[in-house]
């Protein structure tokens, strides 16, 4: 490669760590902005994982993904009593958003990856490309790309005219470790991905490693999801105020929800689940609350910056696959800068076309998918198209 140019990556989650090590090694001298003061979490949520999503560590072999993940052989659908209504072998892996967060951090550069650093404004000319902090501070490099998550501040900079768009449900979200629940709970769920599929939308539950990588039944950490319809305005709005008084934009955080709201979710999971659905629910101390928005731009690449992961088009959760678009972007990135000899501006635009079009193509299948949940009421257990996956329905699934 004729030159390889200096790149400076805003925000420095799971999708901007990938773009990061990918370019880094390519050869690029990169930077990480992170306006967090602190290292990233993610309140102990889990992730499917895709191939995509682990290829750097398959690659580089910083550790040994095995140590990493649940494998989980069987997706399970309840009946109301409990009962198996379906069940098929997959083979889905599963982790949690910290610890793959967190290997992927340990292998970048410390002192190149900035905390507290908020990117406010961006400009460029021919030959470099500027990020304005808060505060005051600057920095110029060769190549800016924005990773900044769903309430990208790039993208509103750059596609003012995209505004996220409601789905109409919200993601209640939770975690509780095995060992708080009662031991035929406990192995009941072990095993599988678990759905329940109600009148009013549907519920899944899954175990991911424990708080510090733990592996073992018993020592890991059941996540659940369950998504509920909210109309937009007062309903929406009353569950987004906090215990203090704050409206929320878009989640509140474990430990801020109002009692009456938990109450409720205890209420209504007694009543309508099944036991060892609702038993997670009422031992959950914190649950929280996600809105489901829906994001797309109709372009990427912006001269010297770029837009990726969900700065660019953020997906609804259902097809397992929202993290694995970042790190689809990222390695595909990676790919477009060395075929174009380090020329940014020749890379991002070829870059940009084939990852629109995987965006937008993963945003109307999960749109799909969480529509006949939540709205159609159509799912079918069992339904090939429900299957986990980035580029069609069912890749998520890994051999071996």
């Amino acid at each position: 490669m004729s030159s390889l140019p200096r790149v400076a990556v805003v925000g420095g989650s799971i999708g901007g760590l990938t773009v990061a090590l990918v370019l880094r090694d390519l050869g690029c001298e990169v930077d990480v902005f992170e306006r967090s003061t602190a290292e990233l979490e993610a309140r102990g949520a889990g992730i499917v994982l895709h191939p995509l999503t682990v290829r750097y560590f398959e690659e580089h072999r910083p550790l040994d993904v095995a140590k990493v993940v649940v494998e989980l052989p069987w997706l399970r659908f309840l009946d109301r009593d409990g009962s198996t209504r379906h069940e098929e072998r997959r083979n889905y892996r599963f982790s949690s958003w910290n610890t793959i967060y967190r290997n992927l951090l340990a292998h970048f550069d410390r002192d190149r990856y900035h905390l507290g650093y908020e990117m406010v404004a961006l400009d460029q000319d021919a030959d470099r490309a500027t990020i304005h902090l808060a505060g005051g501070d600057t920095f110029s490099a060769d190549m800016v790309v924005c990773a900044d998550g769903v309430s990208s501040r790039a993208r509103a900079i750059l596609q003012p005219h995209i505004e996220p768009s409601y789905a109409g449900y919200v993601a209640w979200r939770g975690t509780i470790a095995e060992s708080a629940l009662s031991p035929a709970t406990a192995g009941r769920l072990g095993d599988a991905i678990t759905y329940y599929l109600s009148d009013e939308g549907h519920f899944l539950v899954y175990p991911i490693p424990g708080l510090r990588g733990e592996l073992e039944p018993g020592r890991r950490v059941q996540g659940f999801v369950w998504y509920h319809n909210y109309n937009e305005g007062e309903d929406l709005d009353d569950l987004l105020t906090d215990r203090t008084g704050s409206r929320r934009e878009s989640s509140v955080p474990p430990g801020f929800m109002r009692d009456e709201h938990v109450a409720w979710t205890r209420r209504y999971a007694t009543e309508r689940f099944p036991p060892v659905l609702a038993e997670v629910v009422n031992e959950t101390a914190n649950p929280f609350v996600q809105v489901i928005f829906d994001v797309a731009v109709d372009r990427m690449a912006f001269g010297r910056i770029c837009l990726m992961g969900d700065g660019a088009i953020s997906v609804r959760p259902h097809a397992g696959a929202g993290t694995a678009k970042a790190c689809a972007d990222a390695w595909a990135l990676g790919d477009a800068l060395r075929e174009a000899d380090g020329d940014v501006v020749e890379a991002l635009a070829a870059w940009e076309p084939h990852q629109l079009k995987m965006g937008h193509a993963l945003l109307e299948r999960s749109r799909w998918i969480g529509d006949g949940s939540q709205f159609r009421h159509d799912w079918v257990p069992g339904d090939p198209r429900l299957r986990f996956g980035l580029f069609e329905a069912g890749d998520s699934v890994f051999s071996g």
